[in-house]
């Protein structure tokens, strides 16, 4: 018996006790329920009054972090211990916000910092330049954390760009993106950026062979690795490749955990400067908060509690909409954290796992999405808890249109929280003229269930130091929820078996001998053979 199965038998009992519970019972039981599930912290506010759980639930989960002692794994990977247990790793990645890790770790981190800043400021100075001059552009290559934390920060902090700079990214092995990534770039005056913590990654080096190639045939061999840097926990693979220029990035680092590190060379050069300082100090304040507050009041832990309660109840899926632009990557993000971090069978010890670590996460940036899936959040018979997120001050662009995002957001959350009833839908129509026979008939189609679970996270601004406080919350959130859960959240075996058979099945694809295979895969060789 493991010594948090009477706590997870506890908050099983009481899931199913208030699975019929509406959340406007809970409400009407909690004249202070609005305040009191709303807590705010490193610009922060996070709403959870309108999730289906309740003040006894985060107790038992209180009692659930203590039986698998929550708070001693946090300080232990504060301090870096070997939390990665199947990896015998570290997992530190708060160490690059200067959370932890020790003296020796902590050097190492402000020296590559340092080396990242000082390369940063010599292209931006043109100090560091191509063959024809000053870099004018960057293509990064990466994939997975590689590429999506960078690509995440630009698209989120373009107004704290630096002018005349165009930053390009290529991840998919699809040869129609480095095309795109390339096409129109001088070579002359381009800088390429090759982020793979293996120097192995098959996307990545394909990828990364075409961007040489193409700079090599414009500036020739001697001088193309001077336009091309690295970033790779394998330096030595890095240089013998071609790289000019390499940055560190250590085996304690996930790759989705990653983008606070030298990963984010593109996003320190392509912004103004001291504003990646500003994100890692965003990150270190909510890394502050998530070690140091009670648990009542700590925001990545409650926001655990409500999506790990949502899969006791049987919602096993989690709509991620930011009303913001500028955070439409943020839901791409959010999959390859959450799902990659905590999409496990087995717990920690390999044992299979009693309960889910994580759920599917999706969505897209609203008022988008509002014309794309609601249908299904408002009217389908899955109930799918929805995640909002706005921005309360310093939006770009004409004030209404900040205003109109918001009030969507608001909006669709009152929706799903209240519904419509058949009665309501037919009363409206007929106040509408419709005839008695027709407004029966349409109010089945126009009501809705309402009761449906939602959270609202308000950014104070999107900010480079709010955006790091988020970004570390998500993390930590991650983290939490695959403690509780007894699961490992920073090894990814999942991702290895289709790349190992892809590795064989090259060869086969381009004429050679087909191994041992399903007839399937046999015959779908056969037809896409070269």
């Amino acid at each position: 018996m493991r010594p948090d199965d009477a706590a997870w038998t506890d908050l099983e009992r009481h899931a199913a006790a208030l699975k019929g519970t509406t959340l406007k019972a809970l409400f009407a039981a909690d004249a202070n329920r609005a305040a009191a599930f709303t807590h705010a912290a490193c610009g922060l506010t996070l709403d959870l009054s309108r999730q289906r759980i309740d003040t006894h639930a985060f107790g038992l989960f209180e009692a659930l972090a203590a039986a698998v002692d929550l708070t001693g794994r946090l300080a232990a990977m504060r301090a870096g211990a070997k939390v990665n247990t199947t990896e015998d790793r570290a997992a530190l990645h708060v160490a690059l916000r200067g959370a932890g890790g020790g003296a020796e770790v902590q050097q190492a981190v402000r020296e590559a910092r340092d080396a990242v800043r000082a390369f940063a400021d010599e292209v931006a100075r043109g100090a560091r330049a191509g063959a024809g001059g000053p870099f004018n552009a960057i293509v990064h290559i990466g994939i997975g954390g590689s590429d999506l934390g960078p690509r995440l920060v630009l698209d989120a902090l373009k107004p704290y760009r630096r002018a005349g700079l165009d930053v390009r990214f290529a991840a998919n092995v699809d040869g129609a993106e480095i095309a795109d990534a390339l096409e129109g770039l001088d070579p002359a005056h381009t800088l390429i950026v090759v982020v793979s913590k293996t120097f192995t990654t098959q996307e990545t080096l394909a990828n990364a062979d075409a961007a040489r190639a193409w700079l090599a045939a414009a500036v020739g061999e001697a001088h193309a690795p001077a336009q091309i840097a690295a970033v790779s926990a394998a330096p030595e693979k890095a240089r013998a490749w071609g790289a000019g220029a390499v940055f560190p990035f250590w085996d304690w680092v996930g790759g989705r955990y990653s983008l606070w590190s030298a990963v984010g060379l593109t996003t320190e050069i392509a912004l103004q400067p001291g504003v990646f300082d500003a994100l890692l100090e965003g990150a270190a304040a909510m890394d502050a908060h998530a070690f140091d507050a009670p648990l009542d009041a700590n925001l990545p832990f409650r926001a655990a509690c409500a999506q790990s309660f949502n899969r006791l109840l049987g919602h096993t899926s989690t709509a991620t909409i930011p009303y913001a632009r500028r955070l439409q990557l943020l839901p791409a993000f959010m999959q390859q954290l959450e799902m990659e971090s905590n999409g496990k069978g087995v717990d920690a010890e390999g044992r299979p796992l009693a309960r889910l670590a994580a759920g599917v996460t999706w969505g897209d940036a609203g008022t988008n999405a509002q014309h794309s899936f609601f249908q299904l959040l408002h009217q389908g018979r899955d109930v799918i808890p929805v995640e909002f997120l706005v921005v309360a001050y310093g939006a770009e662009g004409p004030p209404a249109h900040r205003d109109m995002a918001v009030a969507n957001a608001l909006a669709q959350a009152q929706a799903l929280y209240e519904g419509k009833t058949a009665d309501a839908a037919r009363a409206e129509l007929l106040a509408k003229g419709e005839s008695a026979e027709r407004a029966a008939f349409l109010s089945t189609h126009r009501a809705f269930p309402g009761d449906r679970p939602s959270t609202m996270l308000a950014l104070a601004d999107l900010s480079p130091k709010t955006l790091g406080a988020l970004l570390a919350f998500y993390e930590h959130r991650t983290v939490m929820q695959a403690w509780l859960a007894g699961a490992n959240p920073f090894d990814q075996w999942g991702v290895e078996l289709g790349k190992q058979m892809a590795a064989l099945l090259l060869p086969a694809l381009r004429g050679g001998a087909l191994g041992d295979v399903d007839p399937a895969t046999a015959a779908w060789v056969g037809r896409l053979r070269i």
